[in-house]
């Protein structure tokens, strides 16, 4: 009895072993006519057998496995997933098998992979399909675990797709990775046009420079952290949800690891405005300011903040400390013109509320001159920022509109001509 048993097992050994080789033939049979679909059928059969194939077995398995759900490039983004997953398992199992038998065609497939979903995914992103972008940079990330800018790419992508749910994912993996995004940009500057400029790498930018010396004066510079940008959109996707204690908890813990990260301040600072913390908002503000007085880019940003807020005021006063600092800061310019401006509605609203009793003609003659005040004390800041940047459609427009309503008709003239020597400049291009 103990003899027939074991012939018994033998035979359900030989058996599945015999059915092993039949479905991994008939995957491979499929694949060589690149008949996917039968390839993937096969491999389904050949997934029960999986538990009991012998290492060998089990690598070509998951070779073949990731070859017919991958199907050159047209399986779907689960099937791609599980392809990645195949060739996980498969270079593990190798390694510890010590024999790196189909290692080298999995890496090359990975590489193959990688080009095609990251083509894919540059292409959805040109064409505006950041839902199917950031799927796609996501799938890059998992065939190079090594390049985390590819999950970056994803979570802006979805943020641009407004999938909050999915960027809030994707940001929260970034944040605890420790990803920051800094890198180092390699520059020189062009002989012939004076514009410094952007080297792929540090060996082509040195080749410019002592090789062809079309350029010179090189320079490394760090790129910026993404940090800030990182917390601060965990932080607000929180907000939208509701959840305003999850998104201070979220600056909170990122501060307290980076106190001196300016960003991550501007970051908390405008978390505490969309949730309508103006007091907190403007203590952050101010403790911007005594961190880095002379920072006229910080002082532009605290002025955007502030009119986002809807402090006029406050607006207007970093904007003039920015220009203080950089005569030159054409958007400074445009931006407190811009403030000034927006006082103009309450004006216009106030005079059409009035009736026609000679007391409400009196009060329209004075805000009609209040418009016009207003109107005059936004001009040179519209002027100047024509002056830096003469293709600056929309302050030329905007002059256009004030010289026409305060009845100046050679200076609307002027800039009227002015406007269309900017469109037609622009068209042209």
């Amino acid at each position: 009895m103990k003899k027939l048993l074991t012939l018994v097992l033998l035979l359900a050994i030989t058996s599945m072993s015999f059915a092993q080789k039949n479905e991994i033939k008939a995957i491979e049979k499929a694949l060589k006519n690149a008949n996917f679909a039968d390839a993937k059928t096969a491999v389904s059969a050949a997934n029960a057998l999986e538990g009991n194939m012998d290492d060998k077995t089990k690598a070509k398995f998951y070779f073949l496995k990731a070859k017919a759900l991958f199907a050159n490039g047209s399986g779907s983004d689960d099937e791609v997933d599980g392809a990645i997953e195949s060739l996980d398992k498969l270079t593990q199992l190798e390694t510890s098998m010590g024999k790196l038998k189909y290692t080298k065609e999995a890496n090359e497939m990975k590489s193959n992979m990688l080009n095609s979903f990251l083509t894919k995914a540059n292409d959805a992103f040109n064409n505006k399909d950041y839902k199917v972008a950031a799927s796609r940079f996501e799938k890059v990330y998992k065939m190079s675990p090594k390049d985390t800018l590819y999950m970056y790419y994803a979570a802006s992508s979805a943020v641009t797709a407004q999938d909050y749910d999915t960027a809030l994912d994707y940001y929260i993996q970034l944040k605890n990775m420790g990803y920051t995004g800094v890198q180092m940009n390699y520059y020189a500057t062009n002989k012939e046009t004076g514009v410094e400029e952007v080297f792929s790498g540090k060996e082509t930018r040195d080749l410019s420079v002592k090789i062809a010396k079309t350029h010179n004066n090189s320079q490394n510079r760090k790129s910026d952290s993404k940090i800030g940008e990182i917390v601060k959109n965990i932080a607000l996707i929180y907000v939208s949800q509701g959840k305003n204690e999850k998104a201070l908890g979220a600056m909170a813990d990122a501060r307290s690891q980076n106190p001196d990260d300016m960003g991550l301040l501007l970051s908390e600072a405008n978390v505490h405005l969309k949730m309508g913390n103006k007091e907190r908002f403007k203590m952050l503000m101010e403790e911007a300011t005594t961190k880095d007085p002379n920072n006229g880019e910080l002082l532009y940003n605290l002025g955007v903040l502030a009119a986002e807020g809807g402090d006029s005021e406050e607006s207007i006063r970093y904007y003039k400390k920015a220009i203080k600092l950089d005569p030159k800061y054409v958007d400074a310019y445009n931006n407190l013109a811009v403030v000034i401006l927006e006082g103009e509605a309450a004006i216009v609203e106030e005079m059409n509320g009035l009736g026609t009793s000679s007391a409400d003609n009196k009060k329209y003659d004075e805000l009609k001159e209040q418009r016009s005040q207003l109107y005059k004390e936004a001009i040179p800041y519209l002027q100047k920022a024509l002056e830096l940047r003469s293709s600056n459609v929309d302050a030329a427009r905007t002059l256009m509109n004030i010289y026409s309503a305060l009845g100046e008709t050679d200076n609307f003239k002027a800039m009227r001509t002015k406007v269309e020597e900017i469109e037609a400049s622009a068209a042209g291009n």
